[in-house]
């Protein structure tokens, strides 16, 4: 199996990627963390245009200003979509970003990294570097591609996706 995970959810599959059955990990605009790093850690070594745009709600959960929202997060989807995106965000646990990585599955996995190059939220810089230090088969870099990448590119999201598949047939 693949798994593919997007922004902080690709910590996520960074762990879970150790299991047996994973044949590869496919990062879209994403967090690819180390032993011992977090992703608050590493935004703040590539601080991104957005990341004022995350308030903290009065119990530590997270979430993106949806006044914000659009510019940060969804530029280059249409204003409704955007709006939408932003009504329908879910508020995310603080503590993901604090959390420290374990076993890095890109360690022992087969990795494919898609770049948004128009990234406010994981500096794009920061997105090259988890693809190089990850040694990413193949990168994909997309030109003016906000945060929600797959949304603004579903078919080139899907290509990478596909060639992560073909790439990790056993």
């Amino acid at each position: 199996m693949i798994l593919v995970g997007h922004s902080y959810g690709d910590a996520i599959i960074t762990e879970a990627g150790n299991d047996a059955r994973v044949a590869g990990l496919v990062y879209i605009a994403a967090h690819a963390p180390d032993t011992g790093e977090t992703e608050g850690g590493n935004g703040k070594r590539y601080s991104a245009i957005g990341r004022d745009a995350i308030s903290k709600t009065a119990d530590g959960s997270t979430y993106i200003d949806p006044a914000r929202y659009a510019a940060e997060f969804a530029a280059d989807l249409p204003p409704a979509e955007a709006a939408f995106e932003a009504r329908a965000q879910g508020i995310t646990a603080a503590s993901v970003f604090t959390t420290s990585i374990v076993d890095p599955a890109w360690r022992h996995k087969p990795v494919w990294y898609m770049v948004a190059k128009a990234d406010h939220i994981i500096s794009p810089d920061l997105e090259r570097m988890y693809a190089a230090r990850a040694q990413a088969r193949q990168v994909v870099e997309i030109p003016g591609a906000s945060h929600s990448v797959y949304r603004s590119h579903p078919r080139e999201v899907a290509a990478l996706i596909g060639a992560a598949a073909r790439g990790s047939a056993r």
